[in-house]
């Protein structure tokens, strides 16, 4: 399997939870309101062009808006691969969060 970085982890699921309603804008929207970080157009275009590349995404070109000079709009879907790698990391992280809260820290005490 290969990794996700944890940008590209966030964008896919971003896809996924946008459904039918995932472009850039709304992409980064999204991001925006669940992160509490801004996220320039290039960090979530880059790496949707490079998710597209490796199979995980694809994309349908939408009508162009009714108001004049507006271009098309580039939807998102997740391909299998896509839900695949999403599981597959999912996995890992369930394995590695296993156990952890907040009760289960100790601090150390200064010696």
């Amino acid at each position: 399997m290969k990794y996700l970085t944890r940008q590209e982890e966030l964008i896919l699921l971003t896809v996924f939870q946008l459904k039918n309603n995932a472009y850039l804008v709304t992409i980064r929207n999204h991001l925006k309101q669940n992160t509490k970080k801004s996220w320039s157009v290039g960090a979530v275009y880059v790496p949707l062009d490079r998710l597209k590349q490796r199979g995980y995404l694809k994309t349908r070109i939408g009508e162009p808006a009714a108001k004049r000079g507006r271009n098309a709009v580039k939807y998102y879907h997740l391909t299998q691969d896509g839900i695949k790698a999403l599981a597959e990391i999912k996995k890992v992280n369930d394995l590695l969060w296993a156990g952890f809260s907040t009760e289960s820290i100790s601090t150390p005490k200064n010696v």
